[in-house]
């Protein structure tokens, strides 16, 4: 089986996407296998989990049951469900989506003070996860944005401890801003404001070649080489390349290395491992365990791998 077939041998979400990205298939086409999200597979079991007032576990980022009494953080709440929908390719304009999105607005309330769901908290790397949401289900998001504007570090990028006196950008956070302004650009034509902070953190990463410190050009953290999926709010190497894809930016030299490092780890059958898995409850599990092949590493290093390669 050819590595496409294998892909197009699975769930509705894969089979979108792959017909989207990596076929010659008709938008009639993608649009039919996008439909069945909502209705099958991953997509349908996930939503199968909200409850009747449009949260899922009860709470925004985290389960109301959670005590903090158990390995790993939990990805069963309200943001990393909306995340992991997103990354499915839930139509936004789908009965489900339209349904959830106005009860999260009115129910979702954030564990740090209560806050409104979409008017986001304190942490940079919440709010651009759910500036990345909002926008993608048709939220206004604008207020977020003009915090996260005003909270870059003097490196380029953002950092959640920087309330408790960090003047270092962090990786992790950062990709998750730069998600949600790639986003809010793409829907509202941004702002200039909003894309020099998009390039001058996209800067923070290429000066760094994605993953090597700027000081010593060490690795930064081993797990940066590590693709794991659903990612959440975690950074890595794959994540980091695909947001750049999605930026429509030509390829920059810099990032030579880190496609190095993708092409190494397909194996023989043209497939990739899931590297990972971020610990922690979730409602089940999307991939077959770490170790083994993986859709989704396939798909997204595929896509990676063809922007490159057709843009060069």
């Amino acid at each position: 089986m050819s590595t496409t077939a294998w892909l197009l041998d699975s769930d509705p979400a894969i089979r979108w996407q792959v017909f989207a990205d990596l076929t010659d298939a008709s938008q009639i086409e993608v649009a039919a296998e996008r439909f069945k999200v909502e209705h099958e597979g991953w997509g349908a079991r996930l939503l199968a989990y909200e409850g009747p007032d449009g949260l899922w576990d009860g709470g925004a980022c985290f389960p109301s049951d959670y005590t903090g009494n158990e390995p790993g953080q939990p990805w069963t709440a309200t943001m990393h469900s909306l995340q992991t929908l997103q990354l499915l390719g839930l139509d936004p304009k789908s009965k489900s989506a339209l349904k959830a999105i106005p009860l999260i607005a009115e129910n979702g309330r954030w564990e740090h003070a209560g806050q409104p769901y979409f008017q986001g908290e304190v942490e940079p790397c919440i709010n651009g996860r759910t500036v990345e949401t909002g926008v993608y289900f048709g939220v206004e998001v604008a207020p977020i944005v003009e915090r996260l504007l005003s909270e870059r570090l003097a490196d380029g990028g953002w950092n959640c401890e920087a309330e408790n006196g960090s003047v270092r950008s962090s990786f992790d956070t950062t990709i998750n801003v730069l998600d949600g302004l790639l986003a809010f650009e793409r829907a509202t034509g941004g702002s200039p404001e909003v894309r020099a902070a998009r390039l001058d953190a996209e800067e923070f990463l290429l000066e760094r070649s994605l993953f090597r410190r700027k000081s010593t050009g060490g690795i930064v953290n081993p797990a940066y080489l590590d693709f794991a999926f659903p990612y959440y709010w975690r950074y890595d190497v794959l994540r980091a390349l695909d947001y750049f894809r999605r930026s429509g930016a030509d390829p920059d030299p810099r990032l030579e290395e880190s496609l190095g490092l993708v092409r190494s780890k397909q194996q023989a059958d043209g497939s990739w491992l899931l590297d990972r898995i971020h610990p922690g409850r979730v409602h089940f599990d999307i991939e077959d365990g770490a170790g083994k092949p993986s859709l989704w590493n396939t798909l997204r290093a595929l896509r990676v791998i063809d922007w490159w390669d057709h843009a060069r």
